[in-house]
């Protein structure tokens, strides 16, 4: 299965593949219209990361993992050595060999990043990525992403009929439809800021440099303009690295 070009937020799904999308699902705005949310909203925390679990487990399976000792193996485990656990999740990574420049998260902690983004960009760049998902995942945006999916899915009809039976009931079409359905989702101008501003404070704070959120901002507006942003066109990716070049500048 290849995956359409996400909008980084590097950006995620239930299903959850919480990645940034370029089109698809407009999340801030579903959810500001009022989106009915009420049969989505019973599910507990552990019922979200039990159908994250299975839905990332068939991704994984749909997918060329690279090796451990794979160079993209080894970089990507030197990059997030002290990426393990942030606000009590655990954070699982995984590089998918293709070579679109994507990666997304699922709200149970998983990160998977492709082969293509690791080789265009440098290793502060990755590191903002990477940042930037797991803003996604503790700022709760993945977890309303696969409300949001879930809401407007057939899964929502089996959960209804199975009741606490709902994880084990979902088939691999269904997984597969939500996940597709959040792999085309777009976050919100408030949550991409919000994604951004945690990756630069995060990385900050383990003693990384941060410059490689502008730089990674501006390589995508360079590869795939602004009209169009690989990353979120909410805003655009030039919008988000002038943004937070003025931020950097004030510290």
């Amino acid at each position: 299965m290849r995956y359409k070009k996400l909008s980084l937020v590097v950006g995620l799904s239930f299903l959850v593949l919480s990645g940034c999308k370029t089109s698809g699902m407009d999340l801030g705005g579903m959810m500001d219209a009022g989106m009915s949310l009420t049969t989505a909203a019973t599910l507990t925390d552990s019922d979200i990361k039990a159908i994250g679990d299975k839905t990332i487990a068939q991704q994984d399976a749909s997918n060329k993992i690279a090796s451990a000792g794979s160079k993209h193996g080894k970089r990507l485990a030197s990059l997030t050595a002290d990426f393990k656990q942030v606000d009590g999740v655990s954070l699982d990574y995984k590089v998918y060999v293709d070579t679109d420049v994507n990666a997304f998260a699922v709200p149970n902690g998983s990160i998977r990043i492709m082969s293509g983004l690791l080789d265009n960009m440098n290793d502060d760049e990755v590191r903002y990525v990477l940042a930037h998902e797991i803003g996604h995942v503790v700022l709760g945006h993945s977890k309303k992403a696969f409300q949001v999916a879930y809401a407007s899915s057939a899964a929502r009809q089996v959960a209804a009929s199975s009741g606490n039976a709902a994880v084990s009931a979902l088939s691999n079409s269904q997984l597969g439809e939500l996940g597709e359905s959040l792999i085309g989702a777009q976050f919100s101008q408030k949550q991409e800021y919000e994604a951004d501003d945690f990756a630069v404070d995060f990385l900050k704070s383990k003693g990384h440099k941060t410059d490689g959120a502008v730089t990674a901002l501006r390589k995508l507006e360079k590869m795939y303009g602004n009209d169009s942003s690989f990353f979120a066109s909410h805003p655009a990716s030039g919008q988000r690295a002038a943004r937070l070049e003025q931020k950097l500048a004030q510290r």
